[in-house]
Order: structure tokens, then C-alpha cells, then sequence
């Protein structure tokens, strides 16, 4: 490792992330899993979507190019950690399927933790090669990712159980103080100074990253969508696989970059994607949408998907 000390920006981002992963555990709806459940087949297309089409595009994306080896192994850390915190949020405003959504978030925060540091050690050795003075120890990994993902998810989802009623009461303003922090916490990683764990970005270097990660933003929408479609899982599972595969959560990368392996270059790519990947969202929801002849924020035009929900509520 690079041997930098770990900062107070280092522990503000892995409150933030807890505090996220809190949040998503109390929207889950064990009734919403239990649908998936029944008919799994969309999740598991859009499982393999985040964790092999995405790494995949990911090492595509970065391997032929210029990029320094830290940068490149960044956007590997990136692709190493789908399903970003603000994917339920646009499938919410959409009306996506919000169900598919939520367990694909639940899954992936258990799989992350073995998956996470097999992909990121592999681009280490990759784009550093064998013997790289950066590793990331499983065990730590797993334990820290463990500690500030899953475990403060899995009591959001006691809350919910236990307290169902103020778990629908405080999600609302708890959802809009997440977001806050969130863009506080990438704030904060983009100007502060470097010495203070601050990424130390340049507007140079935004420029130089800006479109290898809009190209792989853009590749994990369509990736996404085309799975949903080859799988014949309907066009409104499929928007939300586009979504999930398409917006990582940059929180956790920066955790990786910059509080595991200790790099302030690796975290660069998780910035420069934060800056725009929310927007793009939106603009895949439009155009989605549009296609699909279907209000902006109203149901999807998917009757046979709608018509297969209801019989199963029936059921």
C-alpha cells in the first residue's frame, strides 16, 4: 500500500456509507423479495448484468488505453461495486420495478464482499503486475466492507420489521438526508486538500477520465436493458437492470480506493462518474420512456409484466 495514513475524510466516508446502507435496509420489503422469489428469472439476468457484464466492460473500457495504471485500476474498483445509492431513487421516480431494484441492492451487498477484492486484486496485478506495492488483504476487506454495508443494512431491515410504522414514517426524510451527506461526502473527496484526503483532482484530469466513464456509463445502460430483453423479462424489469448495471455505488469505491488500499488516484474515476451518472440516469429514463409511449413518471405500457404481478397478487 501506498502507506498514507488513514484520515478524517477516510472515516467521514465510511459513516456516509453506513448511514446509505441503513437507509436501504429500511425500504426493504420482505414482501417485495418474496415476489422475486416466485419468479426470479429477471434477477438473475440482472445479476449477471452487474457482476460480469460490468466488470467485463470495465477491463474493455480501460485496458487498450492510455489511462495511468492507477486510473484504469479505479474504474475496475467502480465496476467492483454495483448497485449505486441512488438507483432505487430513479426507479422510484419512473416507476421501475422497485422489487427487482431492492434485492438486487441485497444481494449484491453480500456477494461484494467476496467479489470486491477478487476483481480489484485482479486489476492490481493487472495494470500494476505481480508484484504491486498496492494489494487489498481479503480478510480486512471482507470484514470492513462487512461492518459498514451489510451489517448496518441488515438493521435497517430489523427496524423495518420491528417498527414498521416509523420505518414508513422517518424513510422519506431519511432518504433526502442520505442524499445530502452523499453530496456533501463527494464535496468534501473533490476539494479538500490532498494531504487531508482530498483526491487532489485537477480539472485536466476530469477531462482526461470524463470519457472513458461516460462511454462505460453509457455501455452498462445498454447492457443492462439488452439483457432485460434478451431474457424477455419485460421492458420494465429491463429499464431497472439498465439502471442497476449503469450506477454504481461510488460511495463504496471511494471506501476501496481510499480507505483500503490507500491510493488518492484510484478514487479519481468514482468522482468524475458521481458528477454525472445521475443525470444520465435521467436521460435513460426519458428516452426509456418515450420509446415505451408512457408517461414520464407513470406506469410502463407493459401489460403482460403488469398482468403477471397482478395474478400473482391474486395468488
Amino acid at each position: 500500500m501506498s502507506g498514507m495514513s488513514l484520515t478524517f475524510i477516510d472515516f467521514l466516508v465510511s459513516g456516509v456509507l453506513a448511514a446509505i446502507m441503513f437507509g436501504v435496509g429500511l425500504s426493504i420489503n420482505l414482501g417485495d423479495l418474496r415476489e422475486i422469489w416466485r419468479s426470479p428469472k429477471a434477477f438473475f439476468y440482472g445479476l449477471f448484468a452487474q457482476m460480469i457484464l460490468l466488470p467485463v466492460i470495465a477491463f474493455l473500457f480501460t485496458f487498450f488505453t492510455d489511462l495511468p495504471p492507477a486510473i484504469k485500476t479505479g474504474f475496475i474498483i467502480l465496476a467492483a461495486c454495483p448497485g449505486g445509492t441512488t438507483s432505487g431513487l430513479v426507479n422510484v421516480f419512473f416507476r421501475g420495478n422497485v422489487a427487482l431494484s431492492v434485492a438486487l441492492t441485497t444481494i449484491n451487498s453480500i456477494l461484494t464482499l467476496f467479489t470486491i477484492p477478487l476483481l480489484v486484486n485482479l486489476g492490481l496485478t493487472i495494470y500494476f503486475g505481480k508484484h504491486s506495492v498496492f494489494e487489498l488483504p481479503f480478510l480486512e476487506t471482507f470484514l470492513q466492507i462487512f461492518f459498514i454495508t451489510l451489517l448496518p443494512a441488515a438493521i435497517g431491515v430489523f427496524v423495518r420489521l420491528r417498527w414498521n410504522r416509523l420505518a414508513e414514517k422517518i424513510q422519506k426524510p431519511v432518504r433526502t438526508t442520505l442524499l445530502i451527506l452523499f453530496a456533501g461526502v463527494y464535496l468534501l473527496v473533490t476539494f479538500a486538500d490532498k494531504s487531508k484526503g482530498g483526491s487532489g483532482i485537477t480539472f485536466r484530469e476530469a477531462l482526461q477520465i470524463f470519457p472513458y466513464a461516460l462511454l462505460i456509463n453509457a455501455a452498462g445502460f445498454l447492457a443492462g436493458l439488452l439483457m432485460g430483453k434478451a431474457g424477455k423479462t419485460g421492458l420494465r424489469s429491463a429499464f431497472t437492470m439498465g439502471i442497476e448495471v449503469a450506477l454504481q455505488n461510488t460511495t463504496l469505491a471511494l471506501l476501496v480506493a481510499g480507505a483500503l488500499i490507500r491510493d488518492n488516484e484510484m478514487v479519481k474515476p468514482a468522482l468524475v462518474y458521481a458528477l454525472f451518472s445521475f443525470w444520465t440516469a435521467l436521460m435513460y429514463g426519458i428516452i426509456v420512456k418515450k420509446y415505451n409511449k408512457s408517461k414520464l413518471f407513470g406506469e410502463f405500457n407493459d401489460g403482460r409484466e403488469r398482468g403477471s404481478e397482478r395474478v400473482r397478487e391474486r395468488s
